[in-house]
């Protein structure tokens, strides 16, 4: 009867935070925001009742897994090659700065609030939030329709997908200061960095070129659902191997969803759908957990919430913005707006949570202070930055509209020829409005077009309107977007 009742809680847990993501999406705020919430409201006072550390961490890695695996399945290598160096340097350097800023801000204010913090364990606290929270960035990026200028939504996602283990890094390392009593060895810390980034990158990329070849070789096709669950499982093994070896698992589960994303594999459409919803289900189930965990009545004590408050004004209006500004002062393809817009996305989130839990499971003093410390500046980043994700970018004039797609293709994988929504204007029709006045190469075809919500297959002499929409098949898409920006036409979906 009492797993019943769990199923039952459970159920509610979901169904209740499926809603908040509804009204998140009307509000325009963090849908992640309101699944804390739900969390946090049936924890209150115990109504459910859950304390474990363990069982959070551990829900906290599968779900960060999943999460950037999937985030490097949907990020185009093409889309992120430009900005690859600023990325790097914001996921590694950023990370360092931001660190360094937020645990010296932190032993100053400390003694205005009247707390005992030393300098390692200010450092810990601040080394748990450096990293940028990829749960946040894809999925308030990913779910606003908007575009953003100067490569920016590339830039933020990289950084937000590859910082992690940079912040991993620092919070085990001073962990293992805290527990040992050890002094710290900047070489060894540097070693032991360069050491995981290596074995995590290679590793990485080596998983992931041995999944390509799995999923394409291996011969399931009698039950297809089984290539999801064997994707699945060369993800865990990415991971878990990786960390066996002492590599970064993060860094390389983040690259092998590169490698696999960006390679042609059978049955992509099914395996992208079934990762987009597992992932969902994971970060639903993440921040439920994390919810649950805290204690309302801690966050409120006035050495956890002032503290939170300080830290939290702090690194949104000083530390992120110092550190984005250092680390992209070498890269001139940003502007000043852009780069402003890059620190302002800086969004905290379940990673903080979930490494504030690694103090309290290693047994640090002082472990839960940290905890409610970074949950709480958490919410405050969600808050305030999440949900002005898309009016700072209006604001600083960054954003554009999108375009949407009008036609809805779910392609065989085998196909080559890749399809695009074209909109016709009235330059491409200087030459004439009819179809075969307009000069395509020999590898384009108008397959279909959407004129005032009917579709209808066109002909040669077929009359076009500026403002229809064109449905067109190339072998050569390079060639054929050329010869449309040659003819004026600057809205191209690709399907």
């Amino acid at each position: 009867m009492a797993n019943v009742n769990l199923l039952i809680l459970g159920a509610l847990l979901l169904f209740v935070a499926v809603l908040a993501s509804k009204a998140a999406y009307r509000l325009g705020a963090p849908a992640l925001l309101l699944f804390l919430g739900v969390g946090i409201v049936f924890g209150y006072n115990d109504f459910i009742a859950f304390h474990s550390t363990d069982f959070a961490e551990f829900v906290g890695m599968i779900a960060l897994c999943i999460i950037l695996f999937s985030g490097g399945m949907d990020t185009k290598f093409t889309e992120i090659r430009p900005v690859l160096g600023a990325g790097l340097v914001m996921a590694t350097v950023g990370v360092v700065l931001t660190a360094l800023f937020v645990g010296g801000f932190i032993i100053l204010l400390a003694p205005f609030l009247g707390v005992e913090i030393t300098a390692p364990m200010a450092l810990l606290l601040a080394a748990t939030m450096s990293s940028t929270d990829s749960a946040s960035v894809f999925s308030i990026l990913r779910t606003k329709k908007q575009g953003l200028r100067q490569n920016l939504r590339p830039l933020l996602e990289l950084e937000s997908g590859s910082n992690d283990p940079m912040a991993y890094i620092l919070t085990v390392m001073l962990v293992g200061i805290l527990t040992n009593d050890t002094e710290l060895d900047l070489l060894k810390a540097v070693i032991t960095f360069v050491i995981q980034m290596i074995v995590g990158g290679v590793l990485g990329y080596g998983f992931g070129r041995v999944t390509v070849w799995l999923i394409n070789r291996i011969n399931i096709r009698s039950n297809q659902s089984l290539y999801s669950v064997l994707l699945l499982a060369c993800a865990f093994f990415t991971y878990a191997i990786t960390t066996r070896v002492y590599g970064n698992g993060y860094l390389a589960i983040y690259i092998a969803g590169l490698v696999v994303g960006n390679n042609r594999i059978v049955y992509r459409n099914m395996l992208t759908t079934f990762f987009d919803s597992f992932t969902l289900l994971l970060q639903i189930v993440m921040f439920l957990v994390l919810g649950l965990l805290v204690d309302v009545h801690e966050l409120l004590k006035p050495e956890v919430f002032w503290m939170a408050i300080g830290i939290g004004a702090f690194m949104i209006i000083v530390a992120r913005p110092l550190a984005t500004f250092i680390s992209l002062a070498p890269f001139r393809s940003f502007s000043a707006t852009g780069r402003l817009y890059v620190s302002w996305v800086g969004l905290r989130g379940a990673v903080p949570i979930i490494f504030a839990l690694y103090p309290i499971t290693n047994g640090v003093e002082g472990a839960d202070y940290i905890f409610n410390v970074v949950f709480l500046v958490t919410i405050i980043s969600l808050v305030v930055q999440g949900t002005t994700v898309s009016g700072m970018a209006n604001w600083l004039k960054l954003s554009y509209e999108e375009p949407q797609r009008t036609f809805k293709l779910t392609m065989p994988d085998h196909i080559r020829s890749e399809f695009s929504e074209i909109e016709v204007n009235t330059s491409m029709l200087k030459n004439g409005d009819t179809l075969k006045d307009i000069k395509l190469s020999g590898h384009t075809l108008v397959v279909m077009v959407h004129r005032d919500g009917n579709y209808f297959v066109p002909r040669g002499f077929t009359q076009l309107r500026p403002g229809d929409k064109l449905l067109v098949v190339s072998d050569n898409n390079e060639e054929m977007l050329k010869q449309v920006e040659a003819l004026g036409i600057k809205n191209v979906v690709k399907l």
